[in-house]
């Protein structure tokens, strides 16, 4: 039986994210790229300065928290960017560059350049179509603007609600595969193999109990935050995510500068490798090409998910007004994740010694997984390993705290929220099954459903892109080229008056 869930489900997988996904996300990236004029290049200064630029302005409306009921702008990138920095920086960028060789860098920065337009849209898209729930919080993402963008497109109603449901069954479900098992499965190996090694207390059933011991430290931790909602989780994030990614890129770049003598031969080989290997006959040629594209963007795509339609629904819970202020943000969360993190490690990878840097092929016995921690240990000894262990942790914990917050607003939408709670004990039981768990069908089934959300958010995307095109130029008009108009702020009559008012009362 297993075997059949698993041959399904790889047929499945292969073709949701190999035939099908990767090439509906770079055609809807490229989409969103031009029909906004390359917004992400064109006002680059104008993102930056609005983005990680406010931050560090004296009551700066970016950090600044307007009420209980939402979050800050910067706890909102925050808690997105827990979300997506994890083991996809780290062994995914390893693996990538293994698989695909020096050259799958190149199109991972090739996503990412154009993800940061798919990721602007799906913000300015939950932001323009959020609400508030009784609770008086905001909630939004795509299965928001499915219903209440497409759906109110003339005969699309049924088609939008019927997309809007199956975004939200596939992110509960790879939230708890994806964002839960898989990343505490991680965690928990990471953990014996750095710290535990060759430590036996014995086991039960047959399951270590350091194992157990593992589980449930992270259940506890993980309950004390996750139960006591987003706040709570905006709090820890902002705190851990970029104090952790800062010493992350200091150890990188330290390894960086100890082989300063390679970062020409490096940077040579990720640009002469990115359209194949070298190889004998075109027919060869032809699959190395192919296999460098698939792994540069795939893993890309894992690591930033521009384009599934997630962070999105965090991003719609900040204290913003314009739409476009956190589409701004969505820019500079794909640009961090993957042009600064990713890199960070590309360089590592690359400065190891196991990539043949003229060749572009992967010394033999290599494994992908330990890459980084291995490079790390020939750097800094012992305490460069466990640098990675405890970088891997923090990063994969904080991703399950991420993913918890998008399980719970996928459930709200489905079955109100009183089922919230219940949905958030059973994800933090759910934590233990990942700790003692050995098999990686969890894992590639939850890949699957991860691979499955971008499908309806995409269609929504696309059709709603007309509406994403329409507010950018407002928002241009109005704060860069200084002309008066009147602003495009929400779908809801009641909710744009309110949202005028408030930023009346705003201005000097």
């Amino acid at each position: 039986m297993l075997e059949i869930i698993e041959k399904v489900n790889t047929a499945i997988n292969d073709f949701v994210w190999v035939k099908v996904g990767l090439i509906l996300l770079i055609g809807v990236g490229i989409l969103m790229t031009v029909i906004t004029k390359f917004f992400q290049v064109g006002h680059i200064g104008h993102w930056f300065k609005e983005t990680i630029g406010s931050v560090f302005k004296k009551n700066s409306a970016a950090t600044k928290k307007t009420d209980k009921k939402s979050i800050s702008q910067f706890q909102a990138l925050c808690t997105a960017l827990a979300a997506t920095i994890g083991t996809g920086n780290i062994a995914g960028v390893a693996a990538a560059i293994v698989l695909g060789g020096p050259g799958a860098v190149f199109w991972m920065w090739v996503a990412a350049f154009l993800g940061m337009m798919t990721n602007y849209s799906e913000n300015v898209l939950g932001i323009y179509y959020r609400r508030k729930n009784k609770k008086g919080e905001w909630s939004g993402g795509a299965m928001y603007y499915l219903k209440d963008g497409l759906g109110r497109k003339c005969g699309y109603e049924r088609i939008g609600s019927i997309l809007a449901v199956l975004f939200s069954i596939f992110a509960i479900l790879a939230s708890f595969g994806i964002g839960n098992m898989g990343q505490v499965n991680k965690i928990t190996l990471n953990i014996e193999s750095a710290f535990l090694e060759g430590v036996d207390i014995g086991s039960v059933a047959g399951i270590p109990i350091t194992s157990i011991i593992i589980g449930s430290v992270l259940m506890l931790i993980a309950a004390l935050i996750i139960i006591g909602g987003l706040q709570r989780i905006a709090a820890v994030s902002e705190k851990v995510v970029p104090a952790m990614a800062v010493l992350y890129i200091i150890g990188a770049l330290t390894i960086f500068i100890l082989n300063i003598e390679n970062v020409g031969a490096m940077f040579a080989s990720i640009f002469r490798f990115a359209f194949g290997v070298k190889a004998v006959g075109g027919a060869a040629v032809g699959i190395a090409i192919k296999e460098v594209i698939t792994q540069g963007c795939k893993r890309g795509v894992f690591s930033n998910e521009a384009g599934l339609g997630s962070s999105v629904i965090v991003h719609s819970s900040s204290n913003v007004k314009e739409p476009v202020t956190q589409g701004l943000w969505g820019i500079f969360e794909v640009f961090f994740d993957t042009f600064v993190v990713c890199t960070m490690t590309a360089i590592v990878v690359l400065s190891s010694g196991f990539i043949d840097l003229e060749t572009g092929h992967t010394l033999p016995g290599v494994d992908d997984a330990t890459l980084v921690s291995q490079v790390f240990g020939q750097h800094f000894g012992v305490i460069g390993e466990m640098f990675v262990a405890l970088a891997m942790l923090l990063f994969a914990f904080t991703t399950v705290l991420g993913w918890s917050q998008y399980g719970s607003k996928a459930i709200e939408y489905l079955f109100g929220e009183k089922a919230v709670k219940p949905y958030q004990i059973i994800f933090v039981l759910m934590i233990m099954s990942g700790a003692v768990m050995t098999s990686s069908l969890a894992w590639d089934i939850s890949d699957t459903f991860n691979g499955l959300m971008m499908v309806p958010n995409l269609i929504g995307v696309v059709a709603l892109s007309p509406m994403v095109v329409k507010i950018t130029r407002n928002y241009v008009n109005r704060r860069i080229k200084k002309i008066d108009e009147a602003p495009i702020l929400s779908y809801d009559a009641e909710i744009q008056k309110e949202t005028e008012e408030a930023i009346k009362t705003e201005e000097p």
